[in-house]
């Protein structure tokens, strides 16, 4: 029995021995931030998502009650043909998406310098799939969605390190 537990905690041992951390989520250094985006904007309501689940930062309704605010200035969504067959057929396409926003104090002061998010993803097509790839292709519309949330709440937690903040 006692060799079981030490091979079951062994890798564990090694793994924290190393350094190795999960990716954690330790708040903003903001106590309250406005985010001004376009009704409709799905990166913007999930990173409102992300800060609500995190309970470190208060979201405002207006910019005057917030220490920061984060505008949202693009939210493009394109999709292009990548390659077709020899029958003229789509056989993929490239989705991107491309999400341009930047941080300010209250007073309108930039805190970090604007930038934009670009993200693509290609899809395999085919005609008798319809169905199945409007799915998928909606799954990777989310997926970019979900990833350029997180990237700027990285940058959010970044801005932690910048301002000399602990």
């Amino acid at each position: 029995m006692n060799r079981r537990v030490f091979l079951a905690l062994m890798p564990a041992a090694l793994m924290a021995g190393c350094g190795f951390q999960l990716r954690r989520y330790d708040g903003v250094p903001f106590a309250s931030l406005y985010i001004d985006a376009q009704t409709g904007n799905l990166v913007a309501q999930r990173l409102r998502g992300l800060l609500r689940a995190g309970g470190h930062t208060r979201l405002t309704d207006t910019a005057a009650e917030a220490e920061a605010v984060l505008a949202f200035s693009a939210d493009k969504r394109t999709k292009t043909i990548l390659s077709l067959s020899g029958a003229g057929r789509v056989t993929e396409y490239r989705l991107g998406l491309e999400v341009g926003y930047g941080i300010a104090d209250r007073e309108g002061r930039p805190l970090a310098e604007s930038e934009t998010i670009e993200l693509t993803r290609d899809l395999t097509y085919d005609d008798a799939q319809l169905l199945a790839k409007g799915s998928e292709e909606e799954l990777l519309y989310r997926d970019m969605d979900e990833n350029a949330a997180l990237r700027i709440l990285r940058r959010l937690q970044a801005l932690r390190t910048a301002n000399g903040q602990p």
